[in-house]
């Protein structure tokens, strides 16, 4: 059960003024993020353009900071289809990769996730199997009972509370059928940030917070940065 700070995300720049968009304010919000109680990071990492890259430059240039800032932090990153915009992009970008992050984050939705799967098994890179509806559940079931993933990552994009709370409980269904046992991790966004923070603490699950998410601490009020919305996070797992 853990607390995993997402310092960027796909954010716009204008999003927040701290949100991180270069290896060396990563590495300073990561430091600050594990400070606050983190124990994990996930972090998206930028091109000299400022834009989301899998590229092998911007990849080991972000992860080599984030080694150098955390040593011994768990480091994982996103292989979303939208950065790369190209399947085959993606794959060879992942085979030139020479500072490994820890593990990945794969999204169940996308056309690729079984050979970008197959590609970081293959370099030894962890996976987090995120899955965004029922339909991401019953798939990763289908490719490979989830034997096989590092956690699953639970990432829901509806904005109704009772919609997302349905859809996440649908989610787990599915991998208590196929008896999946892997750590879940529970992970909203704007609307459903916190209370998604509160059911996983209440329910012993792991969460992950940051600008990747949303700016506001639970009262409403603007975060001053990642640091921030990680001491609430664990904040609210103390007092469950």
């Amino acid at each position: 059960m853990i607390v995993q700070a997402c310092i960027n995300g796909a954010r716009p720049a204008d999003f927040h003024p701290a949100l991180p968009l270069d290896p060396e304010a990563m590495a300073r919000d990561a430091a600050a993020s594990i400070a606050a109680g983190a124990a994990e990071l996930h972090v998206h990492a930028r091109g000299a353009d400022g834009r989301e890259s899998l590229a092998p430059d911007a990849m080991d240039r972000t992860v080599a900071a984030l080694r150098r800032a955390c040593p011994g932090t768990l480091i994982g990153v996103s292989t979303g289809a939208w950065i790369e915009k190209d399947d085959l992009r993606t794959l060879v970008a992942i085979s030139g990769w020479r500072e490994l992050p820890d593990y990945a984050s794969v999204n169940l939705s996308e056309t690729a996730a079984p050979v970008v799967m197959e590609s970081l098994r293959q370099r030894g890179i962890g996976i987090e199997a995120g899955l965004a509806s029922i339909a991401d559940a019953e798939r990763l079931v289908g490719l490979d009972h989830g034997g096989r993933v590092l956690r699953v990552l639970i990432e829901i994009s509806e904005q109704t509370l009772d919609e997302a709370f349905a859809v996440a409980d649908g989610i787990e269904k599915v991998l208590e059928h196929a008896g999946i046992r892997r750590s879940i991790l529970l992970h909203g966004e704007n609307a459903t940030v916190w209370p998604f923070v509160e059911r996983a603490a209440a329910r012993k699950l792991s969460t992950r917070v940051g600008l990747e998410d949303g700016k506001e601490l639970p009262d409403g009020t603007m975060a001053a940065g990642n640091a921030a919305l990680v001491a609430a996070a664990v904040g609210i797992y103390r007092g469950a």
